[in-house]
């Protein structure tokens, strides 16, 4: 196997396990009723979130690396297209979620009782709006990668 084809699977398995897992945070955090639940959700998706960091970079590196290797890879649309969309979504994961992870974590500890207030669903709910974000963002690259429409 060649250099370019070894990053080539590189790139792939990193979109495999990275977008797949932050395909699933999500839905980790969804579904709690009471603090202990939700207490244990946000727990896991500390965890669970070193995958997509890693994929993450993972994927920069691999593709920047073959557009290097390839020049004239940055001449091609869908492979700027796909680079601005991954920075465009870097601040969404970098900036935005972390700050509402925060706020949900908050949320949790000031609670009163073992019922999940309103302000954990209200502050999930922004969450999920930049998920749905990043997850079109992460769609539209693939499709962009895979079928090379420009």
């Amino acid at each position: 196997m060649t250099l370019y084809g070894t990053l080539v699977l590189l790139h792939v398995i990193a979109a495999v396990v990275g977008l797949g897992a932050s395909f699933a945070m999500p839905f980790i955090t969804k579904f709690p009723k009471t603090v202990s639940q939700a207490q244990f959700a946000l727990r896991v998706n500390k965890q669970v979130e070193i995958l997509p960091k890693i994929g993450s970079l993972t994927l920069l590196s691999t593709g920047l690396i073959m557009g290097f290797l390839h020049t004239p890879l940055f001449t091609e649309i869908w492979f700027v297209g796909s680079l601005v969309i991954y920075l465009a979504a870097q601040v969404i994961v970098a900036a935005l979620i972390p700050k509402q992870m925060k706020e949900l974590e908050a949320a949790v500890e000031r609670n009163e009782g073992d019922a999940l207030s309103s302000d954990y669903y209200a502050i999930h709910k922004k969450i999920d709006s930049y998920s749905y974000i990043l997850h079109a963002s992460a769609v539209i690259m693939i499709f962009l990668m895979s079928v090379k429409p420009f």
